[in-house]
């Protein structure tokens, strides 16, 4: 985490004035304390990036810790049968109640902020409004979604899409990692029931508004000037895969003529899919390859290739992959436009407002757990921290400590309006 040497006054994204003391100390101090625990769990070993996949030992040690993050707030913990983990301050069916979190996966190499900001400052928020002795007249939970990167099982958002019926469980159970390992084997490891697998009704009908905090991924509120911004929509996205199937032979026999190489049909997939992209005024990505029987000495048999397309409507996104046609892309996940809640989003700015912060809107290219919550009917709203390198998903991703602190209290402001209306 950087911090500014001098960060000026409230302007900078030191924390407004009439949070500057009592119980925003109370927040920075648990905002601390939590970051530092997090710190080391799936570190590199060099210390440049993150991997923290579904279901493996370190996400196994995440969840044990927003377990013990509960219980020493005395709040009530459930697993749904997606897997996510609720943590309650309030009888959760008391409600429908305000949610807010995010989850603690990463991608490989990823940065410490995407997911986690969100999850540390939901529990350091809490602990302002309990330090101001707020009297909430909904429930409040904390939410950990999990398998959100879908850097394991291929599938982005896995955990919300399995809570709210997008992601068909049968499919869930038989989707494999890199090792071949299929996510019904890694929750058995995980000592979970891979069979109760599948949407629960009962999590999700206790959601009357969801609030995701996020590191913004990207620079919008550099150029704006604000260490907070509240969300307006996520652009449609989706993962394809793609195959290219060659021959397989000794690379050191077969002459170049004699070659089915698919890595050169690999080579001009990924040309082809730079210039539909630029074509359409789209982003899209070829960030990964499955080479077999990936020898150094062997001609490949097979090149699978995954493509990530984002844009801001969706003909811009349909256009690349009509140009891509040729090549047969499996969709493997999708993503319409989500248009955050407008009224929520209000709500959120006034609160940000009375706390002395400006709220601009921001739209983002990346995709969330809000989106699939906002997706299937949950009004959903999202706050975004200040991101000094614009980098995300990777280790250069980050935020000064003042503007996650004025995250923080942002957030709390914003729980606060929403519990006692």
């Amino acid at each position: 985490m950087t911090r500014p040497e001098a960060p000026p006054a409230h302007a900078a994204g030191s924390p407004p004035p009439d949070l500057a003391t009592g119980a925003a100390d109370v927040g920075a101090a648990t905002f601390r304390r939590a970051w530092a625990d997090l710190a080391p769990v799936g570190r590199s070993p060099d210390g440049a990036g993150y991997h923290r996949f579904a279901w493996t030992r370190e996400d196994h040690a995440l969840r044990e810790w927003f377990a013990g993050e509960a219980a020493a707030r005395g709040l009530d913990l459930v697993t749904d049968r997606a897997g996510n983990q609720w943590a309650w301050w309030g009888d959760p069916d008391a409600g429908p109640g305000v949610v807010t979190g995010s989850h603690l996966d990463s991608v490989p190499g990823g940065g410490a902020f995407d997911g986690p900001l969100g999850v540390v400052s939901a529990f350091a928020a809490l602990d302002v409004l309990r330090a101001r002795d707020v009297r909430p007249a909904r429930p409040l939970g904390i939410a950990c979604f999990g398998d959100e990167e879908g850097a394991r099982f291929g599938v982005a958002c896995a955990g919300s899409r399995l809570l709210t019926g997008v992601l068909d469980p049968d499919r869930a159970r038989g989707l494999r990692d890199a090792d071949g390992t299929t996510m019904a084997d890694a929750l058995a490891t995980a000592g979970r029931n891979p069979s109760d697998l599948g949407p629960d009704h009962e999590a999700l009908a206790r959601v009357g508004a969801f609030v995701e905090l996020h590191v913004e991924q990207g620079r919008g509120l550099v150029h704006s000037g604000d260490p907070v911004g509240v969300g307006r929509m996520i652009w449609p996205h989706g993962r394809w895969r793609v195959d290219l199937r060659g021959a397989p032979n000794h690379a050191g026999t077969t002459p170049l003529a004699d070659r089915d190489d698919p890595m050169l049909d690999l080579a001009a997939f990924v040309q082809h899919v730079r210039a539909a992209a630029l074509d359409a005024g789209a982003l899209a990505t070829v960030g990964k390859v499955r080479v077999e029987p990936n020898g150094v000495n062997a001609i490949p048999s097979q090149v699978t290739a995954w493509l990530d397309v984002r844009a801001e409507d969706e003909r811009r996104v349909r256009a690349v992959l009509t140009a891509l046609a040729a090549y047969a892309p499996h969709e493997e996940s999708w993503t319409p436009v989500t248009v955050l809640d407008a009224d929520l989003a209000d709500e959120v700015a006034t609160a940000l407002g009375t706390a002395g912060l400006g709220s601009p809107r921001l739209g983002t290219g990346a995709g969330h757990d809000a989106g699939i919550l906002a997706a299937a009917g949950v009004p959903t709203a999202m706050l975004f921290v200040r991101n000094p390198t614009g980098v995300s998903h990777a280790p250069a991703e980050s935020a000064d400590e003042a503007d996650c602190l004025t995250g923080v209290g942002a957030l709390a402001a914003a729980l606060e309006r929403l519990l006692t209306r």
